[in-house]
């Protein structure tokens, strides 16, 4: 019977995997190792309706079938509601950011919460009170409370974080400590962040629900790039403008990390020592496009502002001789 269950079922896995629906696939592979179990189940109950014979074999049986039965019987379906369950949150965490970001703790408490009842069902089924079990349980429960608390705010901390969603997994963040990093996984006591030098920090989620964190990432990936410039004080602005603006847009619509539908804009803002200085405002794609798309336009800049006859000035300091040697003979005392 287990070769042809093998068999049987070993097509209708190939046939479900050629097929558009997910859930025949799903149940035919959760359902292999609860039939194998199923099956010996019945071999079992055939053994004990043939005809009776004394012999150690026989009695083997009998004393056991009581047991081994319901306890195969409820171990196969735990199994199946597991496989079922988990492979459900699998596929549609990739369709919701929000089951993907609490992916291991949804599996986890549904895998807790089966094999909870399943163990329940089994005492029950073997003529075991579980009154006595229940209430001991909650008497127990309200020690490990006491007892995990650090671990239960932490957990509780993650359900807040997936909830409220102000970090999901994938994102790029900025803790308050100065760490950058994608968020890789919000578990059951930490969140896990690898950072750009390829490290990973762990931060207990009662310290990171309480922490101020910037999200690269949120609301959306594209963000601004500011680039700052100084042109010398005999520029024609006007014109300098122009040049600036016909550059930048020129990157954003030919760099691959720019934002074509981004309309570059130009802020005048100080009358420094050396120059006057404005802010030229990109946008890349996410947060890491930023460092290309400065560096290319401040090559692209540089090169035009040499063809338009563009000053970027060094910084001078001029020295009045004529008011330092006033100051001198002011302050020289007189001859008596």
């Amino acid at each position: 019977m287990l070769l042809i269950k093998r068999l049987v079922l070993s097509r209708l896995i190939r046939l479900a995997n050629k097929s558009d629906y997910f859930f025949d696939s799903l149940l035919f592979n959760a359902i292999s190792f609860p039939l194998s179990l199923i099956i010996f189940c019945l071999g079992i109950f055939i053994l004990e309706k043939l005809p009776a014979q004394e012999s150690n074999f026989n009695k083997v049986i009998d004393g056991s079938s009581a047991y081994a039965m319901p306890i195969l019987l409820v171990l196969a379906a735990v199994y199946f509601l597991d496989k079922m369950i988990a492979g459900t949150i699998n596929h549609f965490s990739s369709q919701s950011a929000l089951l993907h970001s609490s992916r291991s703790i949804v599996k986890g408490i549904s895998r807790s919460f089966v094999f909870g009842i399943g163990m329940l069902v089994l005492l029950g089924t073997l003529g075991i009170s579980i009154t006595p079990l229940i209430a001991s349980l909650g008497i127990g429960s309200l020690a490990v409370a006491l007892a995990l608390q650090p671990t239960l705010e932490n957990f509780f901390s993650g359900v807040q974080l997936i909830v409220d969603s102000p970090i999901r997994v994938g994102d790029f963040i900025e803790l308050d400590s100065g760490e950058q990093g994608f968020v890789e996984k919000i578990g059951w006591r930490s969140t896990w962040i690898k950072t750009l030098p390829n490290n990973t920090v762990i931060m207990p989620n009662s310290v990171l629900s309480e922490s101020k964190i910037i999200n690269y990432f949120y609301p959306t990936k594209v963000m601004s790039v500011p680039v700052e410039v100084g042109v010398h004080y005999d520029s024609d602005l006007e014109h300098v403008e122009a040049v600036v603006l016909d550059e930048a847009k020129r990157l954003m619509e030919t760099h691959e990390f720019g934002v074509p539908s981004h309309d570059p804009v130009v802020f005048f803002h100080t009358f420094d020592n050396s120059s006057i200085n404005f802010t030229v405002i990109l946008k890349g794609q996410e947060f890491f496009h930023q460092f290309f798309l400065r560096a290319a336009f401040i090559k692209q800049l540089h090169k035009r502002f040499k063809q338009e006859n563009i000053v970027i000035p060094y910084p001078i300091r001029a020295i009045n001789t004529e008011q330092e040697c006033a100051q001198l003979k002011s302050t020289k005392p007189e001859a008596p």
